[in-house]
């Protein structure tokens, strides 16, 4: 499985949820989990949002934002880490992964290193950590992806290129999901006490894409 004993589920913790005051209470849930390995993947939060503003004032090319808009995750990714309780471990390159889940810790990928230049991941805020966090799961050989959101997307299943219509993932991601090879769903902020069962189950307690 890509250099990790147990497939881990990947954990995408949106930007989003700082805003709305639902990112501690996640947190404090997944500090304390004890089931399959997880790896959580960083939204851009705040510090995209500086990204796109100076983008507006000073006009340089969606090349660079996206550049700027990984580093920015990568901060987020540190302040998750820093606010779980010595639980949450950043991790830049594969073989950390592992390195992480073996300590019990939880890696937070901060995705600069890694996903920096990559052909497969366009320079454009279409690509956002959604799409980023598919990405990641084809390469460590995930279980499964959940995206946490501040929506609230429901249970059944949907398909993948209605959800980015309504804009609930990215744009890109219709063209990351083929390869993920895992199945993918989608939480809201009622989903907190649902994900234990999401992880075990798979059934009925959030929204699948498809």
């Amino acid at each position: 499985m890509s250099g990790i004993d147990a497939a881990p589920w990947v954990i995408k913790l949106g930007g989003s949820l700082l805003a709305a005051g639902t990112l501690r209470p996640w947190l404090a849930q997944l500090a304390q989990w004890h089931g399959p390995p997880l790896v959580l993947v960083p939204g851009g939060g705040p510090y995209a949002d500086t990204v796109r503003e100076a983008q507006r004032q000073c006009g340089f090319d969606d090349g660079t934002a996206h550049r700027m808009a990984l580093l920015a995750m990568d901060q987020y990714g540190l302040q998750l880490a820093a606010l779980g309780g010595g639980r949450f471990r950043p991790v830049r390159q594969r073989s950390q992964f592992q390195r992480a889940i073996r300590a019990s810790a939880i890696p937070v990928w901060l995705p600069f290193a890694w996903s920096d230049g990559q052909a497969s991941i366009a320079r454009s805020w279409q690509v956002t950590s959604d799409s980023l966090a598919l990405w990641l799961a084809a390469r460590i050989g995930a279980a499964g992806v959940v995206l946490i959101k501040s929506v609230e997307p429901g249970t059944g299943s949907l398909p993948v290129t209605e959800a980015a219509q309504r804009g609930w993932v990215d744009q890109a991601l219709p063209d990351f999901y083929p390869a993920c090879a895992c199945p993918v769903w989608l939480l809201g902020p009622s989903g907190q006490d649902r994900l234990h069962d999401l992880l075990a189950a798979q059934d009925e307690v959030a929204l699948q894409l498809v």
